[in-house]
Order: structure tokens, then sequence, then C-alpha cells
């Protein structure tokens, strides 16, 4: 019996290809995705996706909650997120594979409601100012007398939806667009550079990677693979795949020496069972300490967590769940927007991982402005997954046609963290 190459440890990456793309994720696989939809002709573009676990175990794109929402405060991830919308709306056009299935995304669109007391009412009016100019988004302020507001989201667009579905979904359907795929770790890079003088008439040396070395599973040897252009979408491990082309490596204070500041963060999901709990029209809750819910199936059980501080971070070194933070931090926020959750059982638990950008919290998109072949998809600390439709897009046009066209995402560029230009998002748990 033959295995499919996606899963076959054998199975060695092409001698070359136009595109590699680190990272075989759901951000990965939209970047694939885009490429060759918006190839002149078929066939046109060769696509390696390399993954090292093809099985996605510790994947951050399967064990994420599938939430999705605008109530954003820049406009560049709502404008993400109403892309995201409509794609995963109409996914079966998109993703439709000859002969197959269609799929079950299994889209809630119960709403995201966001709940904030008086301290925080303020910035939350402000986000909301910033959703109504753009169009396509319904967001709405309600106050009552126990906490000053608490937005309610437009119905149609807003909710979650089966990551594992959107992440099989891509796969299936860029293999069947020709992509190649390989189950291995990039080790390596190969450079040719080049020296240009800018307007102040400093000399700034260009690189550009012409070769992957893909180090496949048990083996010591590398596979070399001769390539136009490098996708780094590693999510959490993208900083590593960054410093392997050189980036970071410079003098402190220049743009040789300014590191992609993604790092991985341990997230904890909570499942429980609460026969009191919300009903089934029950949107996605959010509260601005950083704790979450939604219900999961019809059998009164809800998932959920919360965002840590900085002091209560998680050691990320593996994936193990720490059920004292639920007891102490997560539990106690629950009971007091939901009293009925005063007497929910838990009954499983998992960690993932945030590919968190310590610099402002947003994602990082488009060519490096040295290293000028590498492009970025990666460090959405955690709205990666819902983003990820119109992400694969805006990188593929800036690869294909020198621009960003659907969404301008300019403010995302690797250049803001030597310019010291934060642009921080409000919304992030």
């Amino acid at each position: 019996m033959s295995l499919h190459p996606l899963y076959d440890d054998n199975y060695l990456p092409p001698d070359h290809s136009d595109v590699v793309i680190v990272g075989g994720g759901v951000l990965g696989l939209s970047v694939a995705y885009w490429l060759k939809k918006m190839e002149k002709q078929r066939g046109a573009l060769r696509v390696l996706v390399v993954e090292r676990d093809l099985t996605y175990s510790q994947a951050s794109s399967a064990l994420s909650l599938g939430g999705i929402h605008q109530q954003f405060s820049l406009p560049e991830n709502i404008h993400l997120s109403l892309f995201s919308a409509s794609f995963l709306r109409n996914i079966n056009e998109h993703l439709a594979v000859v002969d197959a299935p269609p799929l079950d995304l299994q889209f809630n669109p119960l709403g995201y409601l966001w709940l904030a007391s008086e301290k925080d009412a303020a910035a939350m009016e402000n986000n909301v100012k910033v959703q109504r100019w753009v169009p396509g988004t319904a967001s709405q302020l309600l106050c009552g007398q126990r906490y000053l507001v608490t937005p309610v989201p437009g119905m149609e667009d807003e909710g979650w939806f089966d990551p594992w579905c959107l992440l099989q979904g891509l796969r299936r359907k860029v293999q069947s667009m020709g992509v190649l795929f390989c189950q291995g770790e990039v080790t390596g890079f190969v450079s040719s550079s080049d020296r240009m003088l800018t307007k102040n008439q400093k000399e700034v040396k260009l690189k550009r990677i012409c070769e992957v070395h893909v180090k496949m599973d048990n083996s010591q040897e590398y596979q070399p693979v001769e390539c136009a252009v490098v996708i780094n979408a590693a999510g959490a491990w993208s900083a590593q795949i960054a410093a392997l082309a050189g980036i970071g490596k410079g003098p402190p204070d220049t743009l040789q020496g300014t590191k992609l500041p993604v790092e991985p963060r341990k997230r904890y999901v909570y499942v429980w069972h609460c026969p009191q709990g919300p009903g089934l029209e029950s949107p996605l809750v959010a509260d601005t300490s950083g704790t979450y819910f939604r219900r999961e199936g019809l059998g009164s059980n809800y998932l959920g967590g919360r965002s840590p501080t900085e002091e209560e971070e998680p050691d990320p070194e593996n994936l193990e769940v720490d059920h004292d933070f639920f007891q102490d931090k997560v539990w106690p926020q629950l009971a007091q927007r939901v009293p009925a959750f005063e007497t929910l059982k838990v009954q499983n638990a998992w960690a993932g991982y945030y590919d968190y950008n310590t610099f402002d919290q947003n994602g990082v998109v488009g060519p490096h402005p040295l290293v000028v072949n590498m492009f970025f998809a990666t460090g959405f600390s955690g709205h990666g997954l819902q983003q990820a439709p119109g992400v694969g897009r805006a990188v593929a046009e800036m690869i294909l046609e020198g621009r960003f066209q659907t969404i301008n995402l300019d403010s995302f560029l690797f250049s803001r963290f030597y310019l010291g230009d934060k642009i921080q998002e409000d919304n992030i748990i």
C-alpha cells in the first residue's frame, strides 16, 4: 500500500521551488492558496510548504477556540476580519475540490459580546467609534447599571467556527492546486548579497535567499531547495527562522540589528459543563480582564479561558496545563459575569501557542527591508486564525503585484520595529 506523499516521511522536497513556505498552519496554507489562485497561468508557480509536524498535534491553528470578530481598535484588523468572514461564509466557493465532500465549517454567527466595567468604558466607546467608520460593521453600545458599557456586535459576521475544518480544507484545496508538501525542519539558508547606498549615502547590505536547507525527519542531513521567495509563516517559532536568515544579527539600534519580536506564549483552553449556563443563542462572551467563553455543542458544555498578565505568563517550554490557573484566575471572573458558573465542573483542558508579537501585538506582513525575498505572515498574537484568509491574499498581492491591493497593510510591515512605530491593538484576548 503506497502512502500519500503528505504522510510519507521519506518524501523529499524538490530541488527547486519558486516559493518555499515555512510553516503549514492556516496562515501558511492561506498564502499558498492565494498564490496559486492569483497565478497568471495554471502551474506557473511551484509552491512548497515545509511543516515540522503534518499531524498538527501542537499546531496553533488546530488548538484555537475558533473565534472571529470585527470589534478591534485598528481599522486594518477590522478590514481583515471582515474579509475573512466573507471567505468563511462562502467557504465551499473558495475551497471546493472535485469529487470531494463539501466542507462543514460549523460557523456559528452568534456574535461577540464584549463586557467592560466603568473604568474601561471610555476605551470601549472609542473602539466602537472606529468600528462604525468601517463599512460592514454593526457594533452597538448598551449601558447597564452594573456594567457601564457592553458592546453588542452585528450578528452576521461574528461568532466561531471549526478551526480544524478550515485547516484541512485549505490543505486539501492547495494540494489539488499542485502545492507540494514536505515534513521537515528548515535549518538554514544560503543567501547572496549586494550593497547599495541610501539617500543619506549610507551603505547597506541587501540579502537575497537563494537556497533553503530542509532537514527531514529521522535524518541528520539536509536537503537543499533552490528558491526565489521564502514565506516565514512559522508562527511562534518565526523569530528563529528569521534569525537563520541573519535578521537581527547586526549592530544594536540598526535596521540590520532589529530582530523579529515574536515569541511563543502559552495559552490554556478549559472545557466545563454547566446545565444552568447560558442558552443556545449565547454569543461568545469576552471581558476586558481577558476572560472569555463560548458554548460548545448542545450538551451544556463551554470552552473558555483567560489571557494572563505579564506577571502570570506561563513557561512556554511545554504544553502542560495549569489547572490552578483556572481555579484562581479564570473561575472567579466567570462566576462574576455568569453566576450559574459557580457550579460548573471542568471536564477537559489543553494548551496551545500564540505567535506573540511583544512589540505591539499585531501581525507582521510583507517583505523584510534587507532580506528582500523573505516575506512575513506571523505575529498575530492570537487572531491569526480568524485573519488568515485576508493575510494570505495580502502576502500574495505583495509578491505577485508588488503592493497591497485589497487591504492596505503598510502599517504591518517589519520596518516599524526599527522605527519604533507601534500600532497598538486594544482588543487582544
